[in-house]
């Protein structure tokens, strides 16, 4: 086994979420740059590359977790606030956000260059869109960067847009805050490989 090969399995295999991280000035906007653009290597259908990510750092990322904590303050019943507030806090700790956007123009100009496949293109941009940030997380992972997916999209989606000038036909599909790991994932349970794979065999 090449030690690609095994650099790529380790990879995958260690690839976690990590839901609390915290800052190090190591890890700088030019080491992010050079994740995405390994990652941005993740194929899409037709190639038609509509997936687009938006990085806030520093003290742009503190503002986008304050912007959720107060978009839930009115969503959130009292008696559990707090515990959403220490949740966030895990994320607002460390040293930047990604966030992962669709460009439904670029869908909209498929569905016209390729009819027959029209109401098949949003399924299969979202396929790419998380192809995309499983791509980032690994390589993040491989970097010793902790990192998770979190979705608070749509109900922060207009604050968001408004706050960073975000193009209007860019629909926000996922958030991955990133940092330092500042805690160690639990134990990942799977269920029966038998139960999920199958193999159909005709024998020659």
């Amino acid at each position: 086994m090449s030690a690609t090969t095994t650099n790529l399995k380790e990879a995958i295999i260690n690839r976690r979420s990590i839901r609390k991280v915290k800052k190090n000035e190591n890890i700088t906007k030019e080491r992010i740059n050079e994740v995405l653009k390994t990652a941005l290597h993740a194929p899409t259908s037709f190639n038609m590359q509509s997936g687009r990510v938006v990085v806030v750092m520093n003290d742009e990322h503190e503002k986008f977790w304050d912007i959720v904590k107060e978009t839930l303050r009115s969503r959130v019943p009292e008696e559990s606030f707090a515990a959403t507030v220490e949740r966030l806090q895990g994320f607002r700790d460390g040293v930047g956000t990604i966030l992962f956007f669709e460009n439904q123009e670029t869908i909209k100009q498929m569905q016209e260059k390729a009819p027959s496949y029209k109401e098949q293109f949003p399924y299969w941009s979202h396929q790419g869109n998380a192809m995309l940030q499983y791509a980032i997380w690994m390589t993040l992972s491989a970097e010793g960067i902790g990192s998770s997916i979190q979705h608070y999209n749509p109900i922060i989606d207009e604050e968001v847009k408004k706050t960073w000038d975000i193009p209007g036909e860019w629909s926000l599909i996922a958030q991955m805050p990133f940092g330092e790991p500042n805690e160690q994932p639990g134990e990942k349970t799977f269920l029966p490989f038998e139960d999920i794979v199958k193999f159909i065999n005709t024998k020659i």
